[in-house]
C-alpha cells in the first residue's frame, strides 16, 4: 500500500491553494500525458486548509517513474513549479 505523498513545495504563487510556497489543497491531481498540476486554480481568496500540507491524490502521468498504478510513489514527496506559464510537477522523471 502506498501512502499519499505530500506536495513538499509549490512555487505557483498565484494558485488559490498556495500559501507561503506550500500547497493547502487536501489533494492534488497531476494531469494526463504531461505532469501538470490539474488542481491549479486562481481565485480572489485563498483556499484549502492552512494547517495541512497538500497531498498527491492521483497521478495520471503513467510515463513517470514514480507512478505506481495511478498513485505517486515519490519517496520524498513532490515539488510543483512553473514550466512556462503552466504549473508542473518538477519531480517528474520519465521512465
Amino acid at each position: 500500500m502506498i501512502e499519499m505523498q505530500k506536495v513538499k513545495e509549490c512555487g505557483v504563487l498565484d494558485c488559490a491553494y498556495n500559501r507561503h510556497i506550500a500547497c493547502r489543497a487536501l489533494a492534488i491531481t497531476v494531469g494526463d500525458d504531461e505532469p501538470r498540476c490539474d488542481t491549479f486554480w486562481t481565485y480572489s481568496h485563498k483556499a484549502g486548509d492552512p494547517t495541512r500540507l497538500g497531498g498527491v491524490g492521483a497521478c495520471k502521468v503513467l510515463k513517470c517513474m514514480h507512478n505506481f498504478d495511478g498513485e505517486c510513489g515519490s519517496p520524498l514527496g513532490i515539488v510543483v513549479g512553473r514550466e512556462g506559464n503552466k504549473p508542473k510537477c518538477l519531480t517528474f522523471i520519465s521512465r
